[in-house]
């Protein structure tokens, strides 16, 4: 059955053989007007819609207002909206009236009308607006995305009060037709690559999308590479700032977090505490975060070069202390290395699966109780508890968890590099690196922008680099946006004045 039919009873047929066992879904038939009732129908899910015999509810009162109405004005009122509803649709095919019921609304028949009506209501139940978890923040907003695609745009919406942001909303999942939002400020990103993400999120074969990690795993060319070409955010602030930047901001429906695209590692390397406080401050904090990316890379495999290759270029005071320090171990330098690093690894899993304050303490009071009781036992060598611990340190200062991820996986290579090739390795491990980073493209930015070289059109300031200038400096956008808009709109008009 494709399109509604003027009888009613057809309609309700097909409907109860479609929604056949589905408990959740309520067929409501009815009969209004007066003084000759005309049969109406009713389909919603049953927690997505309000009682309908409450003065409060939407569509109660609509119910009210056609008791009253003659039979013959029921057809003009309902194709009119002459009662004025504000989330009120027309829908010509039954595929339409089944998406808008499965999506939280109610839809309405009436006999001999050969329409239905879409009436919103209250939607599926969720989590509300909360706080961000995951990325703090000393100074700005606290509020974070919730699990409903409709709340996360209007958050958005609530920094950029513009008619200039649009909201483009698609379907993805055959099963789970999940809506999925790209919001953009119009003249700002850059059309070809808001079409290369229409095209890859409109191409997606798949039956659901749970999340939006399933969109970062599958829009866009596929690549081994472990570093990610979306970023990832739970908070409104930032995907403003994105989109002013000329970014698009996938959102996802059922998932608190949205993706921010293209991404590069200067990106990914950046808080939102960076614009909020002085310059010297955030310059010095990128400068950190960078430190520590060399930490969780290339720490252990350092010390494995220099104690087993080359410790002549240690001093001697350290030498002969890190040689005192390992007397007595029975493992070769890597294998230290790799235990201590695995059991931080378990450790930190079962944190993250065990409930708040027991995973907590099992990830502090585990790592002191192994690290004390394996430097007792004459396992391991203080200095690589020590090595250990700051290499865990650098990839928790890495503010994104994709972006520290990637390292984190690495960084075993770099370990196997410099246990067999020492320094050689070491050089090695960050030259393929480099390399790798100089190649990588999201959605044709280079990933090392403003670092790698770039055409004219490509070439972005490097006055938010690693070293972020004075607010009032920050003339121009990133490279995300179009090149004829990159001078920001606040310095125009200082300027024409």
């Amino acid at each position: 059955m494709e399109g509604i039919s003027g009888i009613l009873a057809e309609n309700e047929a097909y409907l109860r053989a479609v929604c056949q066992d589905c408990a959740d879904i309520i067929l409501r038939p009815m009969h209004l007007g007066f003084p000759e009732p005309t049969a109406c129908l009713a389909v919603y899910i049953e927690t997505a819609v309000d009682n309908m015999m409450l003065r409060e509810s939407v569509l109660g009162q609509l119910l009210s207002r056609l008791w009253e109405l003659d039979a013959g004005e029921l057809s003009r009122v309902m194709e009119e909206n002459a009662l004025g509803i504000s989330d009120f649709k027309e829908l010509g095919t039954m595929k339409e009236a089944l998406d808008a019921m499965l999506a939280g609304n109610a839809v309405f028949f009436l006999d001999g009308y050969e329409k239905a009506l879409k009436i919103g209501s209250k939607g599926y139940p969720g989590t509300g607006v909360g706080k961000a978890e995951s990325e703090k923040t000393l100074r700005g907003s606290r509020e974070a995305f919730c699990e409903s695609e409709k709340i996360n745009t209007a958050l958005i919406r609530k920094r950029i009060r513009t008619p200039r942001m649009k909201v483009e909303e698609l379907f993805v999942g055959s099963c789970s037709n999940t809506p999925v939002a790209l919001v953009y400020l119009e003249g700002l990103a850059r059309p070809r690559i808001l079409e290369e993400i229409r095209k890859e999120v409109t191409g997606l074969t798949l039956d659901a999308v749970m999340d939006s990690g399933v969109l970062e795993q599958l829009a866009g060319r596929f690549s081994w590479s472990p570093f990610p070409k979306f970023q990832a955010t739970e908070r409104p602030d930032r995907a403003a700032a994105a989109i002013l930047e000329g970014r698009i901001v996938c959102v996802c429906d059922n998932s608190p977090w949205v993706l921010l695209l293209p991404a590069t590692l200067n990106s990914l390397l950046q808080t939102g505490d960076d614009y909020y406080g002085n310059f010297e401050i955030a310059s010095l904090l990128r400068c950190v975060r960078l430190a520590a990316v060399f930490l969780a890379f290339s720490l252990p495999g350092l010390y494995l070069a220099v104690t087993g290759f080359h410790p002549q270029l240690l001093p001697t005071p350290l030498a002969l202390s890190l040689a005192e320090a390992r007397q007595g171990v029975p493992f070769p330098g890597i294998g230290e290395v790799l235990f201590l690093e695995l059991s931080f690894e378990l450790l930190r899993e079962a944190g993250l699966r065990m409930p708040g304050p027991i995973g907590n303490t099992i990830g502090i009071v585990g790592g002191l109780i192994i690290g004390q009781a394996a430097v007792s036992a004459n396992l391991l060598s203080p200095v690589v508890v020590i090595v250990n611990a700051l290499t865990a340190l650098g990839s928790f200062s890495i503010p994104n968890e994709e972006l520290s991820e990637a390292f984190r996986i690495l960084k075993y290579g770099m370990i196997f590099l410099c246990g067999v090739f020492g320094l050689y390795g070491f050089a090695f491990g960050w030259l393929f690196l480099l390399l790798h980073l100089a190649g990588l493209k999201s959605f044709g930015i280079p990933y090392l922008m403003p670092y790698a070289a770039g055409t004219e059109d490509g070439i972005s300031p490097m006055s938010d680099g690693f070293f972020r200038a004075p607010y009032g400096k920050l003339t121009r956008r990133p490279v995300f946006a179009r090149p004829e808009a990159r001078m920001r709109e606040e310095k125009k008009g200082k300027e024409g004045a």
